[in-house]
């Protein structure tokens, strides 16, 4: 075995207890399975004989599983709804043991709701045929963003890095993470951000961890295929947010570091490119990209580890975690 991938196997010993605060949009994602036996005389769809339910945490929720499998303690900051959905996120962070004593209940909010409805024949692995958002945003409450201002800070000063999980609900706000910034910067506290619309909002985190979709969405241009293009956009990117690191994931043709004064490193993806379900891989790749760096990782070392953990939960269906022991296996397979 290499030398880095030694060192890539120590790293994942030393995220045991390292403490991230997750600030973001919380999610409930659920799962709705159905046998397909017939088309209805009513209409030409499905009729879907209903099989079973599951719920998962989606959203920021995904990355603070993802932290607590590959050993790491998240603590999660955010705003959840009075209604069902809000309380089922509680419970399942109170059965996986994680503190929801930072998640603010807002009675003027829904907590968003995704359910995804599953079909196939009996025995045959089920494939996504609808989703259903159920969703609003955050309101702009003074005193809302006062308490989570005020909550960040006081976990923050016993953590080891911030993880920035926005999905557009505006949990997190510009003008409350440009109030926070010199104080995390004051710290030496890593912020890694994972931003599905607003990857230009929040200058000066440490590192970002962008698919190819939404840098072409932060740079209104179209990439396709064209990798030259990409590069360029890439450093467009990490010059117009401030950061010294950006990786740009690519699904099944790998990712792309970025990091000033150097050349991109392409990172071909690890595996095979045969992927059974992409659902919460970003949420993955920066769970794993943060902890790596809250280990004084350098950014090369962290993106190694965030491809070998992508190349794992995208060969699970839907929002899948890792564990450590999958991640050294996929080091060293």
């Amino acid at each position: 075995m290499d030398k880095e991938k030694k060192k890539l196997l120590q790293i994942v010993d030393n995220f045991s207890q390292k403490k991230i605060v997750v600030w973001g949009d919380f999610i409930l994602d659920e799962y709705i399975y159905g046998d397909t036996r017939r088309i209805s005389r009513e209409a030409p769809v499905l009729i879907l004989s209903h099989h079973s339910q599951e719920l998962s945490l989606g959203g920021a929720g995904n990355s603070v599983l993802n932290l607590l499998s590959l050993g790491g303690e998240p603590i999660p900051v955010g705003v959840i709804g009075t209604d069902d959905s809000g309380k089922k996120i509680r419970k399942i962070l109170q059965q996986k043991g994680i503190s929801d004593e930072y998640l603010h209940i807002e009675k003027k909010y829904q907590t968003p709701l995704k359910t995804r409805i599953l079909a196939g024949e009996g025995h045959t692995r089920k494939q996504q045929i609808l989703r259903i958002d159920r969703e609003t945003q955050v309101p702009e409450d003074p005193e809302l963003k006062q308490k989570i201002k005020q909550n960040i800070q006081k976990i923050c000063r016993s953590s080891h890095a911030l993880l920035i999980s926005d999905y557009n609900y505006f949990t997190v706000k510009k003008e409350t993470f440009l109030q926070i910034l010199p104080w995390l910067r004051k710290k030496q506290m890593p912020v890694a951000l994972d931003s599905r619309f607003r990857l230009l909002d929040f200058k000066g985190v440490t590192a970002a961890t962008p698919n190819e979709p939404e840098v072409e969405e932060a740079l209104k241009i179209q990439i396709d295929e064209d990798t030259v293009l990409l590069k360029e956009a890439g450093k467009k990117i990490l010059k117009k947010i401030h950061s010294p690191a950006l990786l740009i994931t690519r699904g099944s043709k790998g990712m792309i570091l970025f990091e000033a004064h150097k050349p991109p490193l392409e990172i071909p993806v690890h595996g095979t490119t045969d992927i059974v379900d992409v659902t919460g891989a970003g949420d993955t790749v920066i769970s794993v990209f943060t902890l790596a760096i809250a280990c004084s990782a350098t950014f090369r070392q962290a993106a190694l580890l965030a491809n070998y953990a992508g190349s794992v939960v995208v060969m699970k269906k839907g929002t899948a975690t890792l564990t450590p022991s999958e991640l050294k296996e996929a080091i060293t397979s």
